[in-house]
């Protein structure tokens, strides 16, 4: 299947889509925030620049979405147009990811993945459901875990 625009507009497309910043990412900060948590944001010093710190707890949240981390769930869809560019791609993403944990871990970081699909979509959490995951992760844990519609996970 041919791409829908001329290769200007895709470009302008893409080059539109955030990688800082998002409706997501602001969501999570607003409920790590309610929770009176304080965090930093985007922090440039650590592997993988963390959406957000909370060095209270030596914690790390990523706020990932779910088609550029590849999570398996009704968000992802590999792009019928390009698609050997698309699935290299995403690989690649899904390849730093895992270097960016590791070098993290090895440093003594506790890791949350939170999914876009636990945010937005038909089988998103209530945003109670989401903070009280946010603070049992914080507060009870000393595990990686993520976050997605069905709830949290373990790594």
């Amino acid at each position: 299947m041919a791409d829908v625009h001329d290769p200007q507009t895709r470009s302008k497309n893409m080059r539109a889509i955030k990688n800082r910043g998002t409706a997501i990412e602001k969501k999570v900060g607003e409920l790590l925030l309610q929770s009176g948590f304080t965090y930093r944001e985007q922090v440039q010093d650590l592997p993988g620049k963390p959406d957000f710190v909370i060095d209270d707890y030596k914690a790390i949240v990523f706020v990932h979405g779910c088609f550029w981390h590849h999570h398996d769930c009704h968000l992802f869809k590999v792009p019928a147009t390009r698609t050997d560019f698309w699935i290299e791609k995403i690989q690649k993403n899904v390849l730093n990811d895992q270097r960016v944990m590791q070098n993290l871990s090895s440093s003594g970081w506790r890791i949350l993945i939170v999914w876009e699909c636990c945010l937005k979509g038909r089988l998103k959490l209530s945003e109670v459901e989401i903070a009280a995951r946010l603070e049992e992760w914080l507060c009870a844990s000393s595990y990686h875990a993520e976050i997605d519609s069905a709830g949290i996970n373990i790594l």
